[in-house]
């Protein structure tokens, strides 16, 4: 993709074989010509320099684990990307990265590659070509991620179980950039949990909401009811409430006699829950105040993901 300039392999082949796509013929010269081009776009694909530091730019915004990544076909094209970037001079060298990490997202929080891959990436090849990335990113940007977008359509699709969401995935990684420690927790970090030993668990105990009667799986699940809890954490939250355990931590702040989580300062505490979008009702909330808490939520881990994308 990055030395033709195509998305399609059928057209590959094509060059392959000598076919003048003007002339609708076919020349030896092209296939000889194509050929090379194939072994140097091989070469490059495969220079280890080039694929580490590929790999180090989207590591470095925060997506630090292959459960993270939910399509191949994105992170194919932003490697592509990435050679293309790195062969021109359009975008100075030092700033490469940056813009692939900016594409990378674009593409996750879109599902840009995810439905016909090929003509969508033949279709931003031959866009970057003829406008140059800076002006083609700007365009997208511009017409994708408006502010009805950020507020509207990000907080929808934030509304589901699928904890192979690329909406989730993103909001984690966010956190990971952001070096944020898990919930309740002052020394572990999220992307410790993440890449280490960490499970998502429930904010509202799964438990606790069957037995007050949201017992479908597909709400208790919720994404936006899902945080990276540390194990001593985890096990200290049990099947309590929420307005039971967050009140404990809360108290603690003033006491220092530790029971629940690291957090012994209010004011650590605050942005503890600001870090984890959790609102700070959360210490008077219950079970009928799950589908609020939720919708609250939502709109927070929205506002984090796009703050997240503009620091970029």
């Amino acid at each position: 993709m990055h030395i033709f300039n195509r998305g399609k392999l059928g057209d590959l082949v094509s060059l392959l074989s000598g076919r003048d796509f003007k002339e609708r013929t076919f020349k030896e010269e092209i296939a000889s010509d194509s050929f090379k081009k194939l072994e140097t776009g091989v070469l490059n694909f495969m220079n280890e320099y080039s694929f580490n530091q590929f790999v180090l730019a989207i590591k470095s915004a925060g997506f630090i684990s292959p459960k993270l990544l939910n399509s191949k076909m994105t992170l194919d094209f932003a490697y592509t990307l990435f050679l293309i970037l790195q062969k021109g001079d359009e975008v100075p060298k030092i700033e490469v990265k940056r813009y692939i990490q900016k594409w990378f997202i674009l593409s996750t929080l879109t599902g840009r590659y995810i439905g016909s891959p090929e003509s969508q990436m033949d279709r931003d090849l031959r866009g970057i070509s003829s406008k140059g990335f800076i002006s083609f990113l700007k365009e997208n940007e511009d017409a994708l991620l408006s502010d009805a977008f950020w507020n509207v359509r990000l907080v929808q699709n934030l509304e589901t179980s699928s904890i192979n969401s690329p909406y989730f995935s993103t909001f984690i990684a966010a956190q990971i950039f952001n070096g944020d420690r898990s919930l309740l927790s002052n020394s572990c970090r999220v992307s410790d949990l993440v890449s280490i030993a960490g499970d998502i668990h429930h904010i509202f105990p799964k438990e606790y909401l069957k037995e007050s009667g949201h017992d479908e799986k597909s709400i208790y699940n919720q994404v936006a009811n899902y945080t990276y809890f540390d194990t001593v954490v985890n096990i200290a939250v049990g099947k309590k409430a929420p307005n039971e355990y967050f009140k404990t931590a809360l108290e603690q702040c003033n006491t220092g006699n530790i029971l629940i989580g690291t957090i012994t300062g209010k004011g650590e505490y605050l942005k503890n829950l600001e870090a984890n979008c959790i609102p700070t009702s959360i210490v008077e909330m219950k079970s009928d105040d799950y589908l609020d808490f939720l919708k609250q939520r939502r709109s927070l881990m929205a506002a984090k993901i796009k703050a997240y994308y503009y620091s970029l």
